[in-house]
């Protein structure tokens, strides 16, 4: 995703050990860029969960147990400066990992 992991993770620690049902309404309400990525995510993990296991699991049966954010590849650009230098310009990406399991409550 082309945000900065560190915005990402902000959003991410809101959401472990929830159930995905109060995930996805904190996700709505975060005031954040990153939540609407992470809501793509957390969908399309859960749409996974219930294709592998062929069984209809709501929402509320299923926990985020892992969410974390790594580092992806940087695009370098470079602006120019006062004198004739050049500045570079670091656009961050990040790759989202998010697991689910079995609420075991």
């Amino acid at each position: 995703m082309r945000i900065s992991t560190r915005k990402v993770r902000l959003v991410l620690d809101l959401i472990k050990g929830k159930n995905v049902e109060k995930a996805n309404y904190i996700l709505d309400t975060v005031n954040k860029r990153a939540g609407e990525v992470i809501k793509k995510v957390l969908q399309a993990a859960f749409a996974n969960v219930n294709f592998e296991r062929q069984q209809k699991l709501t929402e509320k049966d299923v926990i985020v147990s892992l969410a974390k954010a790594d580092g992806g590849p940087m695009l370098k650009r470079f602006r120019a400066g006062t004198m004739g230098r050049a500045f570079p310009i670091r656009h961050r990406t990040t790759h989202i990992i998010v697991e689910l399991d079995n609420n075991s409550k």
